[in-house]
């Protein structure tokens, strides 16, 4: 999880099958338990997305997200929250959340719609928990095939530790952070990535800062690609196994160029929520779970040995999924 910088995580089962594809012998229960212990926790950061991330890395984190979480409500709700003093707002929010007790978003907003009855509910309600307050989204939502309905705690109350703050100064030692954590596992990559992938605007200093640390190549379109020294980088005949992925992962929403591992003709799967499966590292098929079938679609023709591999791990994905898939359905493109 520290590794990859959190995972995507707003449907709470798809990090499971994250990890599954990236971890040998990889058991929900320590995924569960990392939460329940307090270790990982739901949040929104990168993006005003709802991830899971470390314990350390929420907490060294969201400061530097604020600004962004707070402009990205802002900006859909504009007409909706015209003339809300959201300073205001998240005061009267945080003495609401002081009892530490958990409350759903409905149950926050209704301790408040009565000093701003203008806004719908819903937004309200945003505007507190995905930009004003940092929260956590406690178990039993995010466990094992649980569901469970969102019950948010403030961040600090959850984890028993404060928000680091942001650096007075120009420094951005977090911004420098976010960089190097994103080049170990998604580099070589552009600035452009960076951005796309944590939707912060203002690390340009940070990559200025870190430059004469960095490795800088250029693509075949003559962008600029940066990478740690000392990053791996297989050479570009290295066999990649087959991978089943969930919906929005890292490996595709980690970059603002998905072509790297998305055919143009198919980019849109990338923001459709489509489960996706890499051959030889590359998006080629579909895949969902219905009437007790794992149904796969390719996106391209496969060839036999494609179809058995895919079909290989098909089968470990359905022993790990444990959900009574009796049927794995593999449509491929002729």
């Amino acid at each position: 999880m520290a590794h990859l910088c959190g995972l995507q995580a707003q449907d709470p089962q798809e990090p499971f099958t994250g990890l599954w594809s990236r971890l040998s012998d990889f058991k929900p229960k320590q995924l569960d338990d990392a939460l329940t212990g307090r270790a990982v926790v739901r949040t929104h950061l990168m993006r005003r997305t709802v991830h899971l991330v470390t314990a350390d890395d929420a907490l060294a984190w969201r400061a530097r997200h604020d600004a962004m979480l707070r402009q990205r409500v802002l900006g859909t709700y504009r007409r909706e929250l015209a003339g809300i003093d959201v300073d205001e707002v998240a005061a009267a929010g945080r003495a609401v959340m002081a009892d530490q007790r958990p409350r759903t978003m409905t149950e926050l907003v209704q301790a408040l719609e009565d000093r701003w009855p203008g806004p719908p509910r819903r937004v309200l309600g945003e505007l507190l928990i995905a930009a004003l307050i940092p929260m956590a989204q406690l178990p039993p939502r995010g466990l094992w095939h649980q569901t469970a309905g969102v019950r948010n705690l403030p961040l600090s109350t959850w984890l028993e530790r404060d928000i680091a703050p942001v650096p007075a100064d120009d420094s951005d030692p977090v911004g420098q952070q976010l960089l190097h954590r994103y080049l170990a596992a998604y580099g070589p990559a552009a600035s452009a990535d960076v951005r796309a992938w944590c939707g912060l605007a203002g690390l340009p200093a940070a990559i200025k800062a870190a430059r004469e640390e960095l490795v800088v190549f250029r693509d075949e379109r003559g962008r600029e690609l940066l990478d740690l020294p000392d990053a791996p980088r297989p050479h570009p005949d290295t066999p990649a196994p087959v991978r089943f992925l969930p919906a929005f992962d890292n490996a595709i929403l980690g970059y603002h160029d998905r072509s790297r591992i998305i055919d143009a003709a198919h980019l849109g799967l990338s923001v459709a929520g489509h489960r996706t499966v890499l051959v030889d590292g590359r998006v080629t098929a579909t895949w969902t779970v219905r009437d007790h079938q794992l149904h796969i679609s390719s996106l391209r023709p496969l060839t036999a040995l494609e179809q058995e591999a895919v079909h290989t791990e098909a089968q470990d994905l359905t022993a790990f999924l444990d959900n009574c898939i009796e049927h794995i359905q593999l449509d491929t493109e002729n």
